[in-house]
This record gives structure tokens, C-alpha cells and sequence, in this order.
């Protein structure tokens, strides 16, 4: 019966010294644990959610949304509309994407309606689909978004230099209101504007 060879014994096999063979199996050792590892594509941890929606600075808000919603591949059913089967249309193929449909409208929805305090949640989580949440949440808020708007250019009308602040940081209020008017997508006539002369 032929011995079997131990770690104090040296391994020879086809004039390959133990030191080679442990040097081989080090390098592919470290050939496999430096393969660079793939993160899967679905796996979006790192997107930040906006904050929840308390009922102000809708605009904000919604834009934060929709970023969020198109790094989820999501977007689009916020202006989809469901589709619907015909009795003709009722083949496999054609149902597998109606469910497919449902459950990522299911999921905007959810996403939107998770983005919102508890009591707007429980205002508007009776709508059916993505679509119908946000245009509610439009209807509703974009509306105060034009109160917004009259709010601000008022600011901009009733504005004045006086004498007891500092010229810098009235011409610094001033930016701030001219910034909240192209930020609210108005656009002043030239004549309100003050152009320099070279």
C-alpha cells in the first residue's frame, strides 16, 4: 500500500516543484478575486427619494419625483393610460404585457403616493392609476403655482431702493426676486429691464 504524501512531505508531480504548484494556485487565486463584479441593473439604492409632499412647493417636489420615477423606469405611466383587451386581443403574449403594465403602474403609484405625507396619502390614494394621482396632484397644485407667480411679480412691482439698507444688498433682494420670476417660467418685457450702456 503506497503511502499518501503529507505537508511535511514535498509534492512532485511531472517535474513540477511544490513552490511552482503553490505559486499557479496563489496566481489564480487572485486572477478570480479580482474579476470585476457587475451590479445588477435593477439594483437603484443609491437614487435619493425626494422628500414627502406637505402640500408646498409642489413644482419642487414634482420635478424631484419625476427624476426619481424616470431613474426607476417608471415615468412613463404617469401619462399612460391603461391599456385595455379587446376579446380578440386575448392571447398570451398580448395579456402577459397588460400585467406587466399593471404592476408597474401599480408601482409609480405606490412610489408616488409613499412620496406624500400620511394626509395627502389618504386624500389622494384612491386614485386608480398613476396617471389619474398626478394629474389630481397637477389640477390641484398647479393652480396655487399661478397664486405663486402673481405673488412674485408683485414683489418685483413693489419693489423700491430706500436709504437705509446698503445699495449691495438691495441689488442682492433684487436678483433674488428677478431669480423666483425666470424660476416660476416668466419672462420680463424689456421695457421692465434695465439694460447698461457701454
Amino acid at each position: 500500500m503506497e503511502s499518501q504524501p503529507t505537508i511535511t512531505q514535498p509534492i512532485q508531480t511531472s517535474g513540477v516543484s511544490a513552490a511552482s504548484a503553490v505559486s499557479a494556485i496563489m496566481i489564480s487565486a487572485v486572477t478570480v478575486t479580482t474579476t470585476p463584479v457587475v451590479a445588477p441593473l435593477h439594483n437603484l439604492s443609491y437614487v435619493e427619494k425626494p422628500e414627502k409632499f406637505t402640500g408646498v412647493n409642489f413644482k419642487r417636489w414634482q420635478q424631484k419625483m419625476l427624476f426619481y420615477l424616470t431613474t426607476l423606469n417608471l415615468a412613463r405611466f404617469l401619462t399612460e393610460s391603461a391599456p385595455l383587451l379587446t376579446d380578440g386581443e386575448m392571447d398570451a403574449q398580448t395579456v402577459s404585457a397588460v400585467q406587466a403594465w399593471n404592476h408597474s403602474n401599480f408601482l409609480c403609484r405606490n412610489y408616488v403616493l409613499n412620496g406624500m405625507v400620511d394626509a395627502l396619502y389618504n386624500v389622494y390614494c384612491k386614485a386608480k392609476t398613476a396617471k389619474e394621482l398626478w394629474e389630481s396632484l397637477e389640477r390641484k397644485y398647479k393652480t396655487e403655482d399661478a397664486g405663486t407667480k402673481k405673488f412674485v411679480m408683485a414683489k418685483f412691482l413693489e419693489f423700491k431702493m430706500i436709504d437705509s439698507k446698503t445699495v449691495m444688498s438691495q441689488v442682492q433682494e433684487l436678483q433674488v426676486v428677478l431669480h423666483d420670476i425666470h424660476a416660476e417660467g416668466m419672462v420680463l418685457s424689456e421695457t421692465f429691464q434695465v439694460k447698461r450702456e457701454n
